[in-house]
């Protein structure tokens, strides 16, 4: 039997397009078979409350039935579908939402399979929406006996209270019966290095199974969270994969499992343990006590992704360009490369704007120009200078006090939030953000000011990580980025000779902290031991926390990392931490 895999991009609530899709493909002649498509195809992933709204819900069961009018006994081909499940009582209220399989083949339209496992953790919160099925996903298509999993059903976790990769192997003995397929249908989150984990778990699976395992993801950018699709086939030692942020089809003929060889390891499918600890463990070396260098490897999938979403979000939101502040410092300078490497593959124009103050040393905007020249883009520059004595004066005259210190530096951030979006509005442009994930962890950044943007690129790396991907991109694109923006010490030139180690600990150390208290794993003793000084500790710990009114204004963080702000990073923002440390 010829298998499938659909790695779509679909948008949430765009239910015509996937109708569109799932129909063409069940009409089409020329490619028979069984079609996959990922999880929650029919509807959108993550849909969040979406689901429970009235209109959704309606428009959503009109979309069954024009699937269900399809159906045709002459036709061959089969479809599976990720989709929802209604069950709803005579009043149309909801009892239950199912995340299900759906097939359309000769026979019609029905539900299959009801996804076992819920996850409920970081950006998940299916366990809020879904309820969870109970039984197991065997059945038959042309005489080809599957198993349909979806996603987070794969992986064996002390989260959950069932295992259903051991049900099936349960079951698959006491009944002596063999598979012919694996088949799981995912919407699977993109993080840099999780690629290799979904292989060798598909690899045990397959082995225990002892049947070839078909895995379709989607692709696309949903607010801040990624979706790589690397769709894959593993047949024994045949191994397919789908590109990583692209639409694809891979095809595969499947053959009958004709000697009936039933599971051969009932240890293999649990041994990899899908647990909190494991899923947030801090990304640090102990012995160099210093946050793990991202893999070569993983800082291309990290490019590929941020250009991807980059794309994605101008593309769904409709934005004309790439808007950047560019300051002559190595954030809003990587910003800048990020965007023109985006641009190459769009075509969406870049253009940046310098907005020195009277603080900016001559070097900066010679830096930002050189920067420009280097990829072939206009700077335009707006001096604060004069808007920025008015601003004082008038502030003198209205309150009757000098703005100074950091009212003083803040205006100057301010008023080039306000300078980027007027040209913002002006163009259409999309204002890309330039933090990174050390200063939104301590709040270095100004509201209204820097920390402006439709989407933060940097969010989710910390200032050690920029350093590191700025000199790969370098290494690999010309030397794009002046060696001097990368070596210069990093200021936000807001006051004479400022520097951010006047407030800040070096980003070493800094970023160390916080990646060890971002992942919820240490204590504030376990991070003295990595050789962190207390009052240090304590400095970084207040900021962390005396933040989170801050990030809770910030704009999409693209996810990169298994554990990042944003939708998955939920803490109050009225809090009162006190330790006796």
């Amino acid at each position: 039997m010829k298998i499938f895999l659909h790695q779509k991009n679909n948008n949430i609530g765009n239910l015509q397009n996937a109708i569109e899709s799932i129909i063409q493909t069940y009409q089409q002649s020329d490619k028979v078979g069984l079609h996959l498509f990922p999880e929650l195809f029919l509807g959108g992933y993550p849909l969040q409350d979406l689901c429970l709204q009235k209109p959704f819900i309606s428009q959503y069961e009109k979309s069954l039935e024009q699937i269900r009018k399809v159906a045709n006994s002459a036709n061959d081909n089969n479809i599976l579908f990720g989709g929802i499940e209604y069950e709803l009582d005579k009043s149309s209220e909801i009892i239950h939402i199912y995340n299900c399989i759906y097939h359309l083949g000769p026979k019609g339209l029905t539900s299959v399979y009801q996804k076992q496992l819920l996850p409920n953790y970081d950006i998940y919160d299916e366990k809020k929406y879904f309820t969870a099925g109970e039984k197991n996903g065997l059945i038959e298509i042309n005489d080809f006996r599957i198993c349909l999993f979806i996603c987070e059903d794969m992986w064996h976790s002390s989260t959950h209270k069932t295992d259903p990769v051991k049900k099936i192997f349960d079951e698959l003995q006491t009944q002596n019966i063999a598979l012919d397929a694996i088949i799981n249908l995912s919407a699977s989150p993109f993080h840099a290095g999780k690629q290799h984990t979904r292989l060798k778990r598909g690899q045990e699976i397959s082995t225990s199974l002892n049947a070839p395992f078909f895995y379709v993801n989607q692709i696309g950018l949903n607010d801040e969270i990624l979706f790589d699709g690397r769709s894959f086939i593993l047949d024994g030692s045949t191994q397919l994969q789908a590109d990583s942020f692209r639409e694809e089809v891979l095809e595969y003929s499947c053959k009958k499992n004709n000697l009936a060889t039933l599971p051969v390891d009932s240890k293999t499918p649990s041994e990899i343990e899908n647990t909190w600890e494991n899923l947030f463990r801090a990304n640090i070396d102990k012995e160099d006590k210093r946050l793990t260098p991202i893999s070569e490897s993983e800082l291309i999938e990290i490019i590929q992704a941020q250009t991807f979403a980059l794309n994605e979000y101008a593309k769904k939101t409709k934005m004309k360009s790439f808007l950047i502040a560019l300051s002559g410092g190595i954030d809003s300078a990587l910003v800048v490369a990020i965007a023109h490497l985006a641009s190459k593959a769009s075509a969406i124009p870049v253009e940046a704007v310098y907005m020195p103050s009277q603080y900016n040393a001559n070097i900066s905007y010679e830096l930002s120009k050189q920067l420009c020249d280097n990829i072939g883009i206009n700077l335009k520059v707006i001096n604060l200078k004069f808007i920025h004595q008015t601003i004082k004066m008038t502030f003198k005259d209205g309150i009757g006090e000098d703005l100074t210190g950091l009212a003083d530096e803040n205006i100057q951030s301010r008023l080039r939030g306000n300078l980027i979006y007027a040209r913002s509005n002006q163009t259409g442009a999309m204002v890309i953000n330039t933090s990174n994930k050390s200063e939104l962890a301590v709040g270095y950044s100004t509201l209204y000011g820097d920390s402006v943007g439709a989407i933060s690129l940097l969010g989710d790396l910390y200032k050690s990580e920029v350093y590191q991907l700025a000199r790969f991109i370098n290494t690999h694109f010309n030397n794009i980025i002046p060696e001097e923006i990368i070596t210069r010490p990093p200021s936000a030139e807001l006051r004479e000779g400022q520097k951010d180690e006047d407030s800040l600990p070096p980003y070493d150390r800094l970023d160390l902290i916080l990646e060890c208290l971002l992942s919820y794993q240490f204590s504030l003793d376990e991070i003295c031991q990595l050789g962190i000084k207390q009052d240090e500790l304590n400095h970084v710990f207040n900021l962390y926390h005396l933040a989170e009114f801050k990030r809770f204004q910030f704009c999409p963080v693209v996810k990169l990392k298994s554990k990042s702000f944003g939708f998955g990073y939920r803490n109050p923002i009225l809090k009162e931490l006190r330790f006796d440390y």
